[in-house]
């Protein structure tokens, strides 16, 4: 649940329904999470009007926000619940245009040095063709409780 104050600029409190779920931007772009588990991770978005650029296509800022939420969601699969972690680098590949359609992300992460996750995604268009390979690097906070976050009852779900 979204505060009531939608106008305001934070800082936000909010609800998550849970440990594996989406935060209120990944809403905003619906985004679905299909599958989070042992480091892997799966996720769908819609092509809406609203995520498109001037020449009618999906807006790339989509894309690589559903790439990196990809890899969250698998770094979510491997670490406590509640941790606070951050994209500290990335970059992104688009070989294809997106028209139409859901694409799919799908993402990797492996245990990187210290406390950093190294992660991977490929975004698919509904013909199952690539188009866009992203790579991030995330780093787990030493305070690593997140704050101003209330998750919702029971236990995190490992699976979307």
């Amino acid at each position: 649940m979204v505060s009531e104050d939608n106008h305001l600029t934070g800082p936000h409190r909010f609800q998550m329904t849970a440990w594996i779920s989406c935060a209120p931007f990944e809403r905003l772009l619906s985004m679905e999470i299909v599958e989070a588990v042992d480091g892997h991770a799966l996720l769908r978005m819609p092509f809406l009007i609203n995520y498109a650029q001037g020449a009618g296509l999906m807006h790339g800022g989509a894309l690589v926000s559903l790439a990196d939420t990809a890899v969250v969601m698998a770094i979510k699969s491997l670490i406590a619940p509640e941790s606070h972690f951050a994209t500290i680098e990335m970059d992104a590949k688009f070989m294809l245009p997106v028209k139409q359609g859901v694409v799919t992300a799908k993402a990797t992460v492996t245990r990187g040095e210290g406390r950093l996750f190294n992660g991977d995604a490929t975004v698919y268009d509904e013909e199952d063709q690539a188009v866009m390979t992203f790579r991030s690097t995330f780093k787990i906070a030493r305070d690593t409780m997140i704050q101003g976050v209330v998750f919702g009852e029971g236990e995190p779900s490992a699976s979307g």
